[in-house]
């Protein structure tokens, strides 16, 4: 069991108020980081409002990744219909999407009901400006399955462009 932010925030206070002085540490930020942020650290309310925006852009990417993986997982257990993606996929990438659940339901398919997929973990890498890489796990009842995408940001969307379900 986990203990609450509150006792771990506790428990540093008394540790830090009862250890011994030490020199200070100084926090080392990689130059990936700083481009990122848009120059050094500690430039005041600008650094942090830019390191604010970066993290609310993370946070729009995952969830905006988990919806797509959830919704791509549902078209090929046949239960959503390919073309609800067509604003967020890229040709390419909906075509294959299409043609993968066309074979799954030629082989037989998903004749049984289905309970809806599950994304259990969403990681997201800043390739480059307006460029992520998502990989995301996503349970079905009796499997799991890694899904990988590629997303990119032009004229204010986003769209998948290349798009790998295991």
């Amino acid at each position: 069991m986990s203990a609450s932010p509150a006792i771990h925030t506790l428990a540093n206070a008394v540790r830090l108020a009862t250890s011994p002085p030490t020199a200070s540490r100084s926090i080392v930020v990689s130059p990936r980081a700083k481009a990122r942020m848009g120059g050094p650290p500690g430039e005041g309310p600008s650094s942090a409002r830019k390191a604010a925006q970066v993290l609310s852009l993370n946070r729009e990417i995952r969830a905006l990744a988990r919806s797509i993986a959830q919704a791509a997982v549902e078209v090929l257990a046949g239960t959503r219909p390919v073309q609800q993606l067509s604003r967020t996929l890229d040709p390419g990438c909906l075509s294959a999407l299409q043609h993968r659940a066309a074979l799954t339901r030629a082989q037989g398919g998903h004749s049984r009901l289905h309970r809806s997929p599950m994304v259990r973990s969403v990681h997201v890498c800043a390739v480059n400006d307006g460029v992520y890489e998502a990989s995301l796990v996503v349970s079905e009842e009796l499997r799991s399955r890694a899904v990988a995408m590629r997303l990119e940001g032009s004229n204010g969307a986003w769209k998948v462009t290349a798009l790998e379900i295991g």
